[in-house]
């Protein structure tokens, strides 16, 4: 309430650019850090030199995906925050949040918005960090500027409730449409799972089949982010088809979703939903985990350089198959998307 100008920025390809030597800055300050940059023993320089390992000897960036980078990163960010303190003392009349790489700058003016932009600027490009221009917005007012446009227009589709769209048809083109407008977001994930609650419990055909299913396939080919859902909310459709009809429509999904770059992760839920009792569609893929899922020998890790046999045994991947996917149900059970239902709540 003390404020009437927010302004959004965030860090373009925050993990991609960090400066690993930041790391040691960090953890014992600057000077500390610059004056036993040789030291092997010190903390800070020991994880940076993993980290370099790990990355050809890059001295920008860290691996992304892992908590324990999460926590490296949010060290250094945590030491921006202390540096853009220092800089503009505490605050009187501006806050600023920050969650991870992105920013919430809240003040009174333009002007003063601008001018603290400039210094978290400067410090972030102290450690190879640099802001997303593009992504770098201005609102004069703070509670519509706080929120995501995404979050705001998932409010709107919410309350419009099945009364504007009385046909499942007619709901997955709203769906659609909202997920062309704001692709792998929060927002379009948690709709996407209420929506999964309507068709679990179906159990007639529709006539209308095929077109459900090319709509749903498309919100998945855009967002690959919803795809485990997504391929939940088609296993309930189609399971409602004959079986010939179940291996044509499958097979299209399979085509369509093939045409995702770096589809791995699709692939192991286009498995799970093909390869059951009910289907038995024989599943070819190039992901390890689909082939060991297979029977076949895969290399999941890299595990060439380890001289131990013991080690080399513990590895083994075959101990990741619990079961036989020809014995999985054929409809996603509710259980098994649970956790990415929780994730979108999150949101």
């Amino acid at each position: 309430m003390e404020f009437n100008h927010v302004l959004h920025t965030d860090v373009t390809d925050c993990y991609g650019s960090l400066y690993t030597h930041s790391i040691a800055w960090a953890l014992h300050g600057l000077e500390i850090a610059k004056n036993n940059k040789g030291d092997a023993s010190l903390l800070g320089n020991k994880i940076d030199t993993h980290i370099q390992a790990g990355r050809y000897g890059q001295t920008n960036g860290i691996s992304q995906g892992s908590v324990l980078m999460d926590f490296v990163a949010e060290m250094v960010l945590g030491y921006i925050d202390e540096q853009i303190t220092s800089e503009l003392d505490e605050p009187t009349d501006f806050r600023i949040l920050r969650y991870r790489d992105d920013y919430r700058i809240f003040a009174n003016s333009d002007d003063r918005a601008e001018k603290i932009l400039k210094v978290i600027s400067e410090k972030l490009l102290s450690v190879g960090m640099r802001l997303g221009v593009s992504k770098t917005l201005l609102n004069r007012n703070v509670v519509e500027g706080a929120i995501k446009p995404d979050k705001l227009a998932g409010i709107d589709l919410q309350e419009l409730g099945e009364a504007n769209a009385k046909t499942m048809q007619k709901q997955l083109l709203r769906l659609h449409s909202f997920g062309q407008r704001f692709p792998n977001s929060g927002a379009l994930r948690r709709l996407v799972s209420e929506f999964r609650d309507k068709t679990y419990e179906q159990n007639e055909r529709p006539d209308d089949l095929e077109v459900q299913v090319a709509i749903l396939a498309d919100i998945g080919f855009v967002s690959p982010a919803t795809f485990p859902v997504v391929a939940a909310i088609l296993s309930d459709l189609i399971q409602l088809a004959s079986p010939e009809e179940k291996e044509r429509l499958w097979t299209k999904v399979r085509n369509k979703m093939a045409r995702v770059p770096y589809n791995g992760y699709l692939e192991i839920w286009l498995q799970r939903v093909t390869e059951t009792s009910g289907v038995d569609i024989r599943f070819t893929s190039d992901e390890p985990i689909c082939q060991i899922v297979n029977g076949e020998s895969a290399n999941l890790w890299e595990n060439g350089w380890i001289s131990s046999n013991d080690l080399k045994k513990a590895l083994s991947v075959s101990k990741i198959v619990m079961g036989s996917v020809s014995d999985t149900e054929e409809v996603v059970q509710p259980e098994e998307v649970e956790l990415f239902k929780q994730n979108a709540w999150a949101y």
